[in-house]
């Protein structure tokens, strides 16, 4: 896919996505990609995609319709992407449930790079996605040199001091928070809990509220 502006419950910081790797085997129940007619399921490298010109002074998050650091990723495309993303001078986010892949690559991110990942919870996911547990996710963010955000989204029932844990230990620069945008009828925190979330959250980072979660956090 070409560079694209960011439109719908994309992140408000995000100008662009560009997708140039597609196809996740995580299955995660809530994912919205999967209701789209250009969902893949197997992995796809566009090589064209290497032509694109990303232009100047954008935030991009590169791989937002796909899992791009998923083991059933080739390394040697994912060098490709990074080495285009090289010749433009922008701000890049790269997010993934399997961050310890990260590590791969860590000489190869653009400096002014943010490195993501989910976390929907502390309890087990294990009934909604394939991916890594988060706890799995958080201890490998913990020794990563750059500057790291953590999504919670979507937002799942929670313990409050087990979750901070968590994210403490990874010292992200942001937090952002969002709820299920497509009613998947998972199990969700009450109002209460997330003001709670959010209090502590924000004595320690910033902290970001995607729009959809006004549906359970008004």
């Amino acid at each position: 896919m070409p560079l694209n502006k960011s439109v719908g419950n994309m992140y408000e910081w995000i100008t662009h996505t560009w997708n140039p790797i597609k196809g996740c085997n995580f299955d995660c129940r809530y994912c919205y990609i999967k209701s789209r007619k250009d969902y893949v399921l197997y992995p796809r490298f566009s090589p064209h995609e290497m032509k694109t010109r990303l232009g100047e002074g954008r935030f991009i998050f590169v791989g937002s319709m796909a899992d791009m650091f998923g083991d059933w990723i080739s390394s040697e495309w994912i060098k490709r992407v990074l080495r285009s993303c090289l010749l433009f001078d922008n701000n890049y986010l790269f997010q993934s449930k399997n961050p310890r892949r990260f590590i791969e690559f860590l000489e190869l991110f653009p400096e002014k790079s943010i490195l993501g990942t989910t976390i929907e919870t502390n309890r087990k996911t294990g009934h909604i996605s394939k991916a890594p547990s988060t706890y799995e996710r958080a201890y490998a963010m913990q020794n990563i040199r750059f500057d790291k955000e953590v999504t919670i989204e979507p937002i799942l029932d929670f313990d409050v001091y087990d979750l901070l844990l968590m994210i403490t230990d990874i010292k992200p620069k942001f937090v952002a928070i969002g709820a299920d945008s497509k009613w998947h009828n998972l199990h969700e925190p009450s109002p209460g809990k997330i003001k709670e979330l959010i209090g502590e959250l924000s004595s320690f980072t910033e902290v970001k509220l995607k729009k959809n979660l006004r549906r359970i956090y008004p």
